[in-house]
């Protein structure tokens, strides 16, 4: 915009305010009346609809899995995303906040006075980045499986074969989901990236006495699991092996 189109923008301006009507009471009173309207649906939907709560809360459960609303699922992903303790409070804080920061200076980075799209590529490519990381956030939040199970279908040669291979097949499942190797290992949709590797199809990779092996010596910084019970540690190998 060159300074002869400022100079007829500011003129046309001053003559459109000059014909309008003040901001209060008009602009005022449209404002209340859409916020009555928006209140009043919101109100007619809890009402009609009711709000899910959930069960009631039992402190003495141990199956109990926190898990964040949806409108929260991306900062819950980027707590996924960033694994090292030491950078939680990145995580929960930092990222955030440097997002929010950005944000509120962008108006000052970016003064141009034109409205099209394609014309402020400053605005424009950084709510479409801002957007998308949120949506993208948001999926890989609301698909991630719980973190103290194991949702994996049991397959069906297991299934097919019954007996003591399934028992110990769902009893390894339990384990391996209640013994803290989601933290680290990723089974199906469960559990993280890493640091160790992914187990989902383990028994394709490792036959059952070199996954017994690891799970007695493992590398560091894997705990050994010499000390699980012997039926436990049967039922663990067991799952890991057909879990191909």
């Amino acid at each position: 915009m060159n300074q002869a189109q400022k100079e007829q923008y500011l003129r046309e301006y001053a003559l459109l305010k000059a014909e309008g009507k003040p901001f209060f009471p008009y602009a005022v009173a449209k404002d209340a009346v859409m916020a009555c309207v928006v209140m009043a649906v919101i109100i007619t939907m809890s009402l009609v609809l009711g709000a899910e709560l959930g069960s009631k809360a039992n402190p003495t459960t141990t199956t109990y899995v926190p898990r964040p609303e949806w409108y929260f699922f991306f900062l819950f992903e980027v707590l996924r995303v960033i694994k090292p303790p030491n950078l939680t409070p990145l995580a929960t804080i930092g990222v955030p906040t440097i997002g929010l920061v950005i944000l509120f200076l962008l108006p000052f980075i970016d003064r141009g006075p034109e409205r099209r799209p394609e014309r402020r590529p400053i605005a424009t490519l950084t709510g479409i980045f801002v957007i998308g990381a949120m949506a993208l956030l948001t999926y890989e939040g609301a698909q991630a499986g719980s973190p103290t199970a194991i949702e994996t279908p049991t397959p069906s040669r297991v299934r097919a074969a019954g007996g003591a291979l399934l028992r110990e097949f769902e009893a390894g499942k339990q384990v391996v989901a209640q013994s803290g190797c989601l933290a680290c290992h990723k089974l199906g949709d469960n559990g993280n990236d890493g640091p160790g590797p992914n187990l989902t199809h383990i028994g394709s990779k490792l036959y059952a006495q070199g996954i017994a092996r690891t799970l007695v010596n493992p590398t560091a910084p894997m705990p050994s699991f010499k000390n699980l019970p012997p039926e436990k540690f049967k039922d663990v190998v067991t799952f890991l092996s057909q879990s191909k």
